[in-house]
C-alpha cells in the first residue's frame, strides 16, 4: 500500500469517525412504536358517493387528519400517506386504539340546523322528508327534533375549543368561532331562532355530528330577534366529559373528511415492553460483540485485537448512519443492527486467512522484513468475493425496503446500512489499523504474534489431508434430497401456521396480576363467547389471545373474561390486520422471496457462469425450504419478522457459496490437469476455516439475541440460527457437488474455464489477464 493511498485511507476513516461521533452526541434516535410505546393505524380510503379515493383525495384526508390529531394533545405524532390510498398513523404515547380510530377515522360531517318542531319517532336513527331530518334530542330520551336543511357546514368553523366551563356550572364545552360570512349565516340562524317563543322547539338550533345531534342549544332570552349572535362565536353543550369534549373539539376544528376511510391495520405497543426490548436488544449486541471480538482475537491475535476495534468503530458509524438519514429505529431494526455485526467479521475473517496463506506461500524469509507484504496481497486477492457477499445481501436488504411493511422496513434500512458499513470498516479501517501495527519494529520482530504466521489448526490438518468430499457427492446430493423431502412433508402434513399479518385478524398481549394457566385462559375466553380463539401463555404473567378480526367491543369482553380468572390484565400489545391486508402482505411475502431467488440467479450468473449460479441458488433455496419445514415441524407461526430471517438467510447462504465458489473459479485458473473434483475439494478445504469463523461471529450474536431478545425475537434469532447452520452445510454438501456435477454435464462450459480456456486468456496477455487475476468476471 503507497504512502499516498494510506494517507487518504487515513484521511477518510478519520473524517467518518469524527462526523459518526459528532452525530452520535448530538442528534437523539428517532425511534419507533414498538421501542417507545403508542399506536400505529393504517387507513385507507374508500371511494365515496361523488369522490374517487385517488391520491390527491387520499392527500386532503390526510390534512384532515392531521387536524384531528393535533386536536387529540399526542407529543410527535406522525402522518404520511403510503402508496396512493393508505394512510400510516402513528401515535405515540397513545394506548388506547378505540379512542383514536373513533375520533380520526370518523367522516364527521359538521352541520347546524334550525329546528322546526318535534317529530315522531323515525323509521331509521335518521329520516328525512325532503331535506328536512328528523334525529333524536339529546336533552329529552324518546324525544325527536324535526330539522330544516342545514344552512351552515364545519367547513365555515375557524377553530374549536374544549373549555371548562367553572362559572355557570355547564362543565365541559366546546367554543366555537366562524370565519367570514359563516359568521354571518350563524347570526342570522340564531336571530330567527330567537323570535320564537320560549318553550318552542323553534327556539333551539340543531349541531349535528354525521347522523347525531350532539347538542341543540336554546336561545336565552338576551339574544335579539333577528340580528342573533354577533361576534361569529358559539358554544356546544351537552354534558361533556374532559375527553369527549376535546374529540369534539378534534373532529370539528379538523373538518369533514373528503372520502371515508377504513382501518386496516392497527398496533398498540406498551412503552414498558418498548423499554424491554431496548434493554434486551441492547445487552444482546454488547454480549454478541463482546463474545464476537474474543473470539477473533483468540484466533487472529493482534489483527482480531485491530478487527475488534474496527467492529466498535463498525457499531459507532452504523448507529451514526441510521440516525443521520432519520430511519426509524425499531425492534427488528436493532436485531438487523446487531446482525450486521456478524457480516462485519466475514469480511475481517476473509482477509486474515487469505493473509495466513500469502504468509505461508511467501514464507518468513521474504516476509520477515515487511509483514505488510502478505496482508496488501490478501486484501487485494479477496475483494471480489467481499463485494460478492455483501452485493448479495444488500439484494436481500433491498427486497425488504421494497416488499414489508410497518417495522420490517426498519430491519431492511439498518441490514443494508450495516453491510455498507461493514465493507468500509473491514477493507479501509482494519486495513488502515493494520498496516499501522505491523510497522511496528516490535511486531515485525515476532511475526508469531501477528495471527498470520501460522495457519490454524483446522487448515493445518485440511492441508496435510484434503478430504476427498466430491468424489462421494452423488451421495450428498441424495442426502440433502432427503432432508429436503423431510422438510417439504412437514409443510405439507402439518402445513404453515400464519401469523395474524398474513391472514388477518387480531392478537392482543396481556400482562396480568397474577400467574395464570393457559387451560384456565382458554377456557375463560371460550365462555366469553370466543371458542375458536388461540389462547398462550408465556412467563407466569403474560396472556396472548388471537381472534379473527374483532371491534373494540369484543375485546373489551375478552379483557374482562381475562380478569375474572387473573385479576386486572393490562394491554402490553394489540395488533389488528385486516383481511385484504393480510392476503396482500402474504402475496407481496411471496413475491419478495421469488424476487430474491430470481435476483440472485442473476446477479451470479453475471459474476460466475450459470452453472456456479445454480449450484449456488440451489443450495439457498434448500435452505430457505429446510427452515420453513422447520417452523412447520415445530408450529412457529410465519410473520413478517420470519420474512426477515428468511430473507436474510438467503443472503448468508448465498455469502457462503460466493466464497467457496470464488476459490473454485481461482483455482482453476492456475490447476493446470487437475480434476474439477479435486480443485473442488482443495477449494473446500481452503476455505472452510473462515467458514466456520464467520458462523461463529455469527451465531455469537443470534445465539444473545435468541436468549434475551425477548419472545419478538426469538423466533427471529431461531430461523437465523438454522439458516446459519443450514448454510455453512449446504455449501460443502449442495453447491459445490452441484456445481461440479454441472460442469461435468456441460463440457462447454467447462471448456470456457477450464486450463486450456484460462490459458488461452493469459497468452492474450495485457488488460485481459489482469482482470482475470484480479477475480473479475470469467
Amino acid at each position: 500500500m503507497s504512502s499516498r493511498s494510506a494517507l487518504w485511507r487515513a484521511l477518510l476513516a478519520l473524517a467518518v469517525v469524527a462526523l459518526s461521533l459528532w452525530i452520535t452526541l448530538t442528534t437523539p434516535p428517532r425511534l419507533g412504536l414498538d421501542l417507545r410505546g403508542g399506536t400505529r393505524i393504517v387507513l385507507q380510503t374508500e371511494d365515496g358517493p361523488t369522490v374517487r379515493a385517488d391520491a390527491a383525495a387520499t392527500d386532503r384526508a390526510l390534512e384532515v387528519l392531521r387536524k384531528r390529531v393535533d386536536g387529540l394533545g399526542v407529543a410527535e405524532p406522525s402522518l404520511a400517506r403510503s402508496g396512493e390510498r393508505r394512510i400510516v398513523v402513528e401515535l405515540p404515547g397513545l394506548r388506547d386504539p378505540r379512542q383514536a380510530a373513533e375520533v380520526i377515522g370518523r367522516t364527521a360531517q359538521l352541520t347546524f340546523h334550525a329546528v322546526t318542531g318535534e317529530a315522531q319517532r323515525p323509521a331509521g336513527p335518521a329520516a328525512t322528508n325532503g331535506t328536512a331530518r328528523v334525529l333524536a334530542d339529546p336533552d329529552a330520551p324518546g324525544r325527536f327534533l324535526d330539522l330544516a336543511a342545514p344552512v351552515l357546514t364545519g367547513d365555515g368553523v375557524k377553530s374549536a375549543e374544549a373549555v371548562l366551563d367553572t362559572t355557570s356550572g355547564r362543565g365541559w364545552t366546546v367554543d366555537l368561532s366562524f370565519r367570514g360570512r359563516a359568521a354571518d349565516t350563524w347570526a342570522r340562524l340564531t336571530g330567527a331562532a330567537a323570535c320564537a317563543a320560549p318553550g318552542d322547539p323553534a327556539r333551539r338550533v340543531a349541531i349535528v355530528l354525521d347522523d347525531r345531534i350532539v347538542s341543540a342549544p336554546a336561545m336565552q332570552t338576551g339574544v335579539p330577534c333577528g340580528s342573533g349572535i354577533g361576534g361569529g362565536s358559539a358554544q356546544i353543550t351537552g354534558g361533556f366529559s374532559g375527553q369527549d369534549a376535546r374529540d369534539l373539539a378534534a373532529l370539528v376544528q379538523g373538518g369533514a373528511l373528503p372520502v371515508p376511510v377504513t382501518t386496516i391495520e392497527q398496533s398498540t405497543v406498551g412503552p414498558t415492553l418498548g423499554a424491554e426490548a431496548i434493554r434486551a436488544s441492547a445487552w444482546a449486541a454488547v454480549i454478541g460483540l463482546a463474545c464476537t471480538g474474543i473470539f477473533v482475537m483468540v484466533v487472529y491475535r493482534l489483527l482480531g485485537v485491530l478487527a475488534t476495534a474496527a467492529l466498535l468503530l463498525y457499531g459507532l458509524i452504523s448507529y451514526a448512519a441510521v440516525v443521520a438519514l432519520g430511519a426509524t429505529l425499531t425492534l427488528p431494526g436493532l436485531a438487523g443492527f446487531v446482525l450486521a455485526i456478524g457480516i462485519a467479521v466475514d469480511a475481517n475473517v476473509l482477509v486474515f486467512e487469505r493473509a495466513r496463506e500469502e504468509y505461508a506461500a511467501l514464507g518468513r524469509a521474504a516476509t520477515g522484513r515487511d509483514l505488510r507484504r502478505p496482508l496488501t496481497t490478501a486484501f487485494g486477492k479477496v475483494w471480489s468475493a467481499v463485494a460478492d457477499s455483501h452485493v448479495t445481501t444488500l439484494l436481500a436488504a433491498g427486497l425488504l425496503f421494497v416488499f414489508a411493511t410497518g417495522p420490517v422496513k426498519g430491519f431492511g434500512v439498518t441490514l443494508a446500512i450495516g453491510v455498507v458499513t461493514s465493507l468500509l470498516t473491514a477493507m479501509v479501517i482494519t486495513r488502515i489499523f493494520a498496516d499501522l501495527a505491523l510497522r511496528l519494529p516490535a511486531v515485525r520482530r515476532r511475526p508469531a504474534v501477528t495471527g498470520m504466521a501460522g495457519l490454524g489448526r483446522l487448515r493445518t490438518r485440511l492441508t496435510r489431508r484434503v478430504p476427498r468430499l466430491m468424489a462421494h457427492r452423488r451421495r450428498w446430493l441424495l442426502s440433502c434430497a432427503g432432508l429436503l423431502m423431510v422438510a417439504l412433508a412437514g409443510i405439507g402434513a402439518r402445513g404453515m401456521e400464519f401469523g395474524v399479518e398474513f391472514t388477518g385478524g387480531r392478537v392482543v398481549q396481556y400482562t396480568a396480576e397474577r400467574p395464570v394457566d393457559a387451560d384456565e385462559a382458554r377456557a375463560a375466553v371460550a365462555k366469553a363467547g370466543f371458542p375458536d380463539a388461540v389462547v398462550q401463555t408465556t412467563g407466569d404473567s403474560d396472556v396472548s389471545v388471537r381472534v379473527r378480526e374483532s371491534g373494540d367491543g369484543e375485546q373489551r369482553e375478552i379483557r374482562e373474561a381475562l380478569t375474572r380468572v387473573a385479576g386486572p390484565v393490562e394491554v402490553e400489545r394489540d395488533d389488528l390486520i385486516g383481511p385484504s391486508l393480510g392476503g396482500e402482505l402474504r402475496t407481496h411475502a411471496l413475491l419478495a422471496l421469488g424476487l430474491a431467488v430470481a435476483a440472485q440467479l442473476l446477479y451470479l450468473t453475471v459474476r460466475f457462469r450459470w452453472t456456479y449460479a445454480t449450484a449456488a441458488v440451489a443450495a439457498m433455496t434448500q435452505d430457505v425450504l429446510l427452515v420453513i419445514g422447520l417452523f412447520a415441524w415445530l408450529g412457529k407461526p410465519v410473520d413478517s419478522v420470519f420474512l426477515a430471517a428468511l430473507l436474510t438467510v438467503v443472503g448468508y447462504s448465498v455469502n457462503d457459496s460466493v466464497v467457496v465458489l470464488d476459490r473454485l473459479r481461482e483455482l482453476r485458473r492456475r490447476g493446470g490437469g487437475v480434476p474439477l473434483a479435486d480443485l473442488a475439494d482443495r477449494a473446500v478445504a481452503q476455505t472452510l476455516p473462515r467458514t466456520v469463523n464467520t458462523g461463529m461471529g455469527a451465531l455469537f450474536v443470534l445465539v444473545a439475541l435468541a436468549a434475551l431478545g425477548g419472545d419478538s425475537l426469538t423466533d427471529f434469532s431461531v430461523a437465523l440460527l438454522a439458516g446459519v447452520v443450514l448454510g455453512m452445510a449446504s455449501t460443502v454438501f449442495t453447491a459445490m457437488p452441484l456445481a461440479v456435477a454441472l460442469e461435468t454435464r456441460n463440457p462447454a462450459a467447462a471448456a470456457a474455464g477450464g486450463p486450456s480456456g484460462s490459458a488461452k486468456r493469459q497468452r492474450a496477455g495485457g488488460a485481459g489477464a489482469d482482470r482475470n487475476r484480479s477475480g473479475a468476471v470469467v
